[in-house]
């Protein structure tokens, strides 16, 4: 079988007196048999190239999902008179949401089966599910297309009756007022944005429903949340650089909207209450890192906030949990989660100890301010995920539940992990970078290795265990993850130097990083792969156009790879809200400078590495179409004979499939072609 050719439909595009030709524009018309048809040629091609693999990755997804126990469930934990559980049954593809009364020793009561829900559908995922205050009632979203689009549903806890209110075109969340009558929620517009909330009386049509709020500026999104407190309900609107907080007391849906502090450029802020102040996170007066602040509920403009945890320069202050006489923070220096405890009594203040070279701790779930316990949660690239009870009084641990990793084969202490630090091409900047291997792999140039990198919107890949990953570990591969501008690994200079007219340090960071392992003789470019989904595989398509020969594959998950065009398209979700992130290419500054790195744009006649391109028809995220167009102008220019390989998932979206064990088809196929072009010499 040839491999697909789309064809092509001239189509000038032009701003700024600069003229662009896209051939492959019209690929972005989903409803057109012609676009269906080749992205099925494309599957049909992709099925072939890896037909002599499909034993191999029938082995590779029954090994990884050997790995699982089958009939898991969550760690308990208490709220409001009820233990909550989210449980999977042996041969079942989804959650069961379930809860008990007072004490773990009575029976179990399920509040939604999502399998039942799911039954004859393609795809199906649960946004949200939220009990009413008196523990009689609760909401529940459900998107069976994977747009990201919910629709709420309501259910009677007593009587087990699902009532006749149905909310559509929602963002799957739904907020109870504290007289169990009235419940807050989300529309979307038609780019997807998230831009209205609205007051929903239950036993009504929804089409009744009451305007709350309207967030007219495009660039931002909204929220509607509870305080750990219960006591007040807020609407959050945000962009990336902005945040305007709202408030009412739950227990009256009809009072007044109180403002905490009014937008202003440059000023984020996210609030929490605790009697009768608000505790807010926020980088104020040029906390770039942020601080802790609080204020009085009835006085809360930001000329009445009152530093409790000063602004420090090498410390990013990432968030907290407020207990009655305890204040605990998580923190990240020199790129490791910290969490710190202060007790408010006798103002001591000191962290936990984690030992791991590279690894991630956070702040588990915490419902209750009056208790001496905290829960928090540890991982790192050798340690399975863990939930620990801290006893901040007696100052003692306890692990309450450890990620179980079956099959018998994994031991902790075959597998090796480091953080190692990169020099940059600038002379001045260091690349953290964490690695894990299996303790028989030697660090040589025939050592395959897989580069991981993300990069934007201050998004952090913190080195965590994966169960799926020991499938390349087992079999010789290094793993290694990127920690480049653009997240926040080193604070919040890290993401600013990695966005708007900076986004390259991203690119050029990982690319420094590939040449430092290939330096240090942990591989080399014939057996060096890299990887990355969403902005992350704007990340990959950059690099290879950037450096060709640099890596043997690529692996690039629902990548965001036409950067200029969707950018300049306010009708595409998530576009005005970024303009913070990439900049606005209406601006010729920033459009020149898209323009420079968008993997799409900059496709040349020459040789690529191999190449897996993944997407879904649905995907709400990043459209079809970029990895469409991408890959078809590829198959246009490329030289060589390397693969180029796209798949179109045809039933899920931006998230891959549904259901608990579906999506590890994807892992499967994605390790099976690194493993089969590893061997594949250059």
């Amino acid at each position: 079988m040839k491999a697909p050719q789309a064809k092509k439909i001239e189509k000038i595009l032009e701003i700024h007196g600069d003229r662009r030709t896209d051939n492959y524009f019209w690929l972005n018309e989903r409803e057109n048999p012609e676009v269906i048809k080749y992205l099925e040629e494309e599957n049909a091609y992709e099925e072939l190239m890896m037909k002599d693999t499909e034993a191999f990755q029938e082995e590779l997804f029954e090994e990884m999902k050997a790995r699982y126990k089958k009939d898991d469930e969550s760690l308990p934990y208490f709220f409001n008179g009820y233990w909550y559980i989210v449980r999977y049954e042996e041969g079942k593809e989804y959650p069961i949401f379930c809860r008990k009364h007072k004490s773990l020793d009575n029976e179990e009561e399920i509040i939604v089966d999502v399998n039942i829900l799911a039954e004859g559908e393609t795809y199906f995922e649960v946004g949200s599910v939220a009990v009413s205050p008196n523990n009689e009632l609760v909401s529940f979203s459900s998107d069976n297309v994977s747009r990201r689009i919910y629709t709420i549903n309501f259910k009677n806890l007593i009587t087990g009756e699902i009532y006749s209110d149905q909310i559509l075109n929602t963002t799957g969340k739904a907020v109870w007022a504290n007289d169990n009558e009235h419940v807050f929620y989300i529309r979307k517009d038609e780019s997807l944005r998230a831009f209205q909330v609205y007051r929903h009386k239950l036993g009504t049509d929804s089409s009744e429903d009451i305007l709350i709020f309207h967030e007219d500026d495009d660039t931002f999104d909204v929220n509607v949340f509870k305080t750990k407190s219960m006591e007040y309900i807020f609407i959050a609107s945000s962009s990336t650089i902005s945040d305007e907080h709202r408030f009412i007391p739950s227990d009256n849906v009809f009072a007044e909207w109180k403002i905490i502090q009014p937008r202003i450029d440059d000023l984020e802020y996210s609030v929490e209450h605790f009697e009768d102040e608000f505790y807010i996170i926020t980088n104020a007066d040029d906390a770039i890192n942020f601080k802790i602040v609080k204020t009085k509920i009835n006085n809360c403009g930001m000329e009445n906030w009152v530093d409790v945890i000063p602004h420090r320069a090498e410390v990013l202050l990432e968030g907290f949990e407020i207990f009655r006489d305890y204040l605990v923070l998580e923190e990240r220096e020199e790129g490791l989660l910290q969490i710190k405890i202060i007790d408010e009594k006798t103002k001591e203040s000191y962290y936990l100890p984690f030992s791991d070279p590279t690894y991630t701790a956070y702040i588990g779930i915490n419902m209750e301010f009056d208790t001496e316990v905290l829960r928090y949660g540890y991982t790192s690239l050798t340690q399975p995920s863990s939930t620990y009870e801290y006893n901040l009084k007696e100052k003692t641990t306890q692990l309450l539940k450890q990620q179980e990793v079956l099959g018998g084969k994994f031991v902790p202490e075959n597998y090796i992990s480091e953080r190692i630090w990169a020099e940059s091409r600038d002379g001045e900047t260091r690349i953290p970078i964490s690695l894990v291997y299996h303790k028989n792999t030697q660090k040589s140039a025939d050592t395959p290795l897989l580069l991981y990198g993300y990069g934007s919107y201050g998004h952090t890949v913190d080195a965590s265990f994966s169960n799926v990953r020991l499938s390349i570990l087992d079999r010789g591969f290094i793993y290694a993850i990127a920690h480049i501008r653009g997240g926040e690994y080193l604070g919040r200079e890290w993401y600013e130097d990695g966005k708007m007219l900076f986004k390259k340090n991203t690119f050029f960071d990982f690319i420094d990083a590939g040449k430092h392992l290939i330096q240090e003789n942990y591989t080399s470019s014939n057996h060096m792969y890299a990887m990355g989904g969403s902005a992350g595989g704007l990340l990959v398509g950059a690099v290879v156009n950037y450096e060709p020969k640099l890596f043997h594959g690529i692996v690039a998950q629902v990548p965001f790879v036409d950067v200029v065009t969707t950018m300049l398209d306010e009708t595409i979700p998530l576009t005005t809200g970024e303009y913070d992130e990439w900049g606005n290419p209406n601006d010729k500054e920033y459009y020149q400078y898209m323009k420079e790195y968008s993997p799409y744009d900059n496709i040349e006649a020459k040789e690529y590495p191999h190449m897996l391109i993944t997407t879904g028809l649905h995907d709400s995220q990043v459209q079809y179409w970029e990895p469409a167009k991408w890959t078809a102008k590829l198959r246009e220019l490329k030289t060589g004979d390397n693969l180029l390989l796209f798949k179109t998932d045809m039933s899920s979206g931006h998230g891959g499939a549904s259901g608990r064990f579906e999506s590890l088809k994807e892992d499967a196929l994605e390790y099976a072609f690194l493993l089969k072009i590893e061997n594949i010499k250059k």
